[in-house]
């Protein structure tokens, strides 16, 4: 009897210790679910008030430098300096100058965008005679915040600011709000919110909540969450937390598998076994001519094709690549893969461009300079067929050092491209220091078209530029025929996007380029200049 009853006392004590492994490896989990929940909601305050304040405070330095200069009337010049600075704060909707009760007399794009009227009115503490107001603008009531600079001697300037460029619409990982963020001004108006507010959450009182004041401006955001929200959209991670802790009281030999399977799914690790296995591959998407349909060359977008056949979402690895720092071998990869599968095609019709996206951090350092140059010496694509872009997304941390890589670029024969112009960090600054060949208008513009009447004057900014700087213009994410006609008649004669084709495979750009500009017909140049111009042909508008 003894040796049964050992036997069942230390199954007792084996089950005790199990449960109270698994009760504190739940608490551990409990209390890491917590700590997600108030990182995120801290962020989103956080971020909220340090993008207003950005916002808000290159508006007032506008105003000032508009000051300045003097202006405080509607003559021509005084309307073509609006203009200019408008373009420069991009994310100013207009700028005005207004008479001493804040009534609009004329606008940077010389559009009525209609009544304006104040919700809301505080002083700014840091820059005297600055006023913050809360308007409603227009039949549709659309709420901005307007930077409006008062002077003693009658006129005064103004900057428009739409409301939902003041909060963070995306969380750091690129995906939507999951916290509920409020920013109202200094007398409690609500300005903006953002983010999810699930049913039934203005009931739920059990929630995370942090707060977040701009001293200079009196703005607040308030982000918050709801506990139960929470809990349920990380109640896979609870679950997985039980079967592991249960697995981990009991069995050692579960332990170790558990372990090496969270090894395995190790991200990063992922992403360099997936280099070496050479699964990154290259996505064309075709720039054609819209004033004759000619296919002029393609942007390769790069894709993550696992051995399963099935494709990784851009946005589910790039922001790890860019992180981890593997973009840079990335680039490299997908460089090297295009001269094998694309190079003899490209490299004979020597018309064709290819374009490449790069980070910021890539101008960072000459050695682009060499790379780009071994890359390419042995490719069919001569250098002068290639085109690399930096986005305006992310910032230039140097522009001197990013304005001498691009001069050895220019130097080899490489053409290089602003991305995603008017959406991003440089304005007219990075047109004017980079001395670029080409700039690329975003898609927020262009869907705008027909829309939003600034777009136009933006994009009508932007191709005069162009012109005058001798820069070539590209129109991102074309959707429809419509908008193809109203960039023809700009002047804009390249373009991409759905309404031509998708992003495509290889083999499909490879068919399409064949079919496109066959290279007996791109070797005769004589034929060419004798062809007529002709429409954009149905057989380029792939679904």
């Amino acid at each position: 009897m003894l040796p049964l009853q050992r036997k069942i006392a230390a199954i007792a004590i084996g089950i005790v210790l199990a449960s109270v492994l698994a009760l504190s490896f739940q608490y551990f989990v409990e209390y890491r679910i917590e700590q997600q929940g108030r990182d995120e909601v801290e962020n989103s305050a956080r971020r909220g008030i340090a993008l207003a304040e950005a916002r808000i405070g290159r508006a007032i330095a506008g105003l000032v430098e508009l000051g300045r200069r003097g202006v405080a009337g509607c003559s021509a010049a005084e309307r073509e300096a609006l203009s200019a600075m408008a373009f420069e704060i991009m994310p100013v909707k207009e700028l005005a100058v207004v008479d001493g009760d804040g009534a609009v007399l004329c606008t940077s794009h010389g559009l009525d965008m209609g009544e304006q009227h104040v919700a809301s009115r505080s002083t700014v503490r840091s820059a005297a005679g600055v006023l913050l107001e809360i308007v409603t603008v227009g039949e549709r009531r659309s709420r901005m915040v307007r930077v409006r600079r008062t002077s003693r001697d009658g006129n005064g300037v103004a900057a428009l600011i739409p409301a939902e460029l003041l909060l963070a619409q995306v969380v750091l990982d690129g995906g939507s709000q999951r916290a509920h963020a409020v920013m109202a001004a200094a007398d409690g108006t609500t300005i903006v919110e953002t983010g999810r507010k699930a049913a039934g959450d203005e009931r739920d009182t059990d929630r995370i909540v942090a707060t977040r004041k701009s001293n200079d401006y009196g703005l607040t955001v308030t982000s918050s969450m709801s506990r139960a929200g929470l809990a349920t959209s990380r109640a896979d991670m609870r679950a997985s937390a039980i079967l592991a802790g249960v697995g981990a009281s009991v069995l050692i030999v579960p332990l170790v598998a558990f372990g090496r399977r969270r090894r395995r799914d190790n991200p990063i690790a992922d992403l360099r076994r997936a280099l070496q296995a050479d699964e990154f591959m290259p996505y064309y998407q075709p720039i054609l001519d819209i004033s004759n349909g000619r296919l002029e060359g393609a942007e390769v977008l790069i894709r993550w094709r696992k051995p399963d056949g099935s494709i990784v979402p851009p946005a589910q690895f790039i922001p790890l690549l860019e992180s981890s720092g593997l973009i840079f071998e990335a680039t490299r990869a997908l460089m090297r893969r295009v001269c094998r599968e694309a190079g003899p095609a490209i490299g004979r019709r020597s018309r064709c461009k290819v374009s490449f996206n790069l980070t910021a951090r890539h101008f960072a350092d000459d050695a682009l300079v060499t790379e780009i140059r071994d890359i390419f010496a042995g490719s069919p694509i001569s250098l002068s067929q290639v085109v690399l872009e930096v986005t305006e997304r992310q910032p230039l941390e140097n522009l001197t050092a990013a304005r001498t890589v691009i001069a050895g670029l220019q130097e080899l024969g490489v053409r290089v491209a602003i991305d995603d112009v008017g959406a991003g960090h440089g304005g007219l600054s990075y047109l004017l220091k980079l001395g670029v060949d080409v700039i690329k208008i975003d898609k927020l513009f262009v869907d705008a078209i027909g829309s939003e009447r600034h777009s136009a004057a933006i994009i009508n900014s932007l191709v005069e530029l162009a012109r005058t700087m001798r820069m070539e213009v590209v129109a991102e994410g074309v959707e429809s025929f419509e908008q193809v006609e109203y960039l023809r008649d700009q002047g804009i004669h390249l373009a991409q996007g759905y309404v031509f084709a998708p992003p495509l495979p290889g083999t499909s750009f490879l068919q399409l380029l064949e079919a496109a500009d066959p290279v007996g017909r791109a070797a005769t140049h004589a034929d060419e200049a004798l062809a007529p111009d002709v429409s954009l042909p149905e057989s380029v508008a792939v679904a």
